[in-house]
């Protein structure tokens, strides 16, 4: 089916941001505010994608077990209010590629397991003017995989299902787009890797920014 895309809905972390670092220390001042032990970015890489709560549930030894959960949870994302900057960058040809779609009258949203005023923040420091809608965890939207948060950034775009494209780096943006009724673009640079997205189902695999193009030009044919 030829499809007439217009709209681009974007993860945030490891498909834009390259935000490792600042989450890992993050979880690691959290840990050590309570006497845990501390993890590896590649260790808190494969935590992350389906929301801060899991992230700190999974980095706790006991999880949600642990009767100071919620007050390490809460610590976490005080610190990484205040430290989501330090180290945080976009991925080679990211913001290039958001001029070019926004030149090309693309319509361009994030929508993210982050929680919601982080999304915000981000964007808006980094990908202003192009991001014109941004949606994070909230207790008023179900997160990711659920599509709850892309059917949200559909509507705040006035876009309809078919005219949209979902572009992360998991499984759980997979699932997302799956759910969402769109197609997904999975990208190799975040926080899995081309043979776990395969694994997951993933049809089209863009291993630089530039091959986002190339598999949009495919799929409007």
């Amino acid at each position: 089916m030829t499809r007439k895309i217009n709209t681009i809905i974007f993860d945030l972390d490891g498909t834009l941001l390259n935000t490792l670092t600042d989450l890992t220390n993050s979880v690691n001042y959290a840990m050590a505010c309570y006497g845990f032990p501390t993890h590896s970015e590649d260790s808190v890489r494969q935590m992350v994608g389906n929301g801060v709560a899991v992230l700190i549930e999974r980095a706790i030894p006991e999880g949600r077990n642990f009767p100071q959960y919620e007050e390490c949870l809460k610590d976490f994302q005080d610190h990484y209010a205040l430290h989501k900057k330090d180290c945080t960058k976009p991925f080679p040809g990211v913001m290039e590629f958001l001029k070019n779609a926004a030149d090309k009258g693309y319509k361009l949203a994030v929508v993210s397991n982050k929680f919601d005023r982080a999304v915000k923040g981000l964007c808006e420091d980094f990908f202003d003017p192009y991001i014109a809608a941004a949606i994070g965890e909230s207790p008023e939207v179900a997160k990711k995989p659920a599509p709850d948060t892309v059917f949200a950034a559909m509507k705040e775009l006035c876009s309809q299902p078919e005219s949209c494209v979902y572009v992360g780096d998991s499984d759980v943006d997979l699932a997302t787009a799956k759910n969402a009724g769109i197609p997904c673009i999975s990208v190799s640079w975040g926080f899995r890797d081309r043979e776990f997205l395969l694994q997951n189902g993933a049809k089209q695999i863009a291993d630089t920014v530039d091959d986002i193009w190339k598999i949009l030009a495919d799929m409007q044919r």
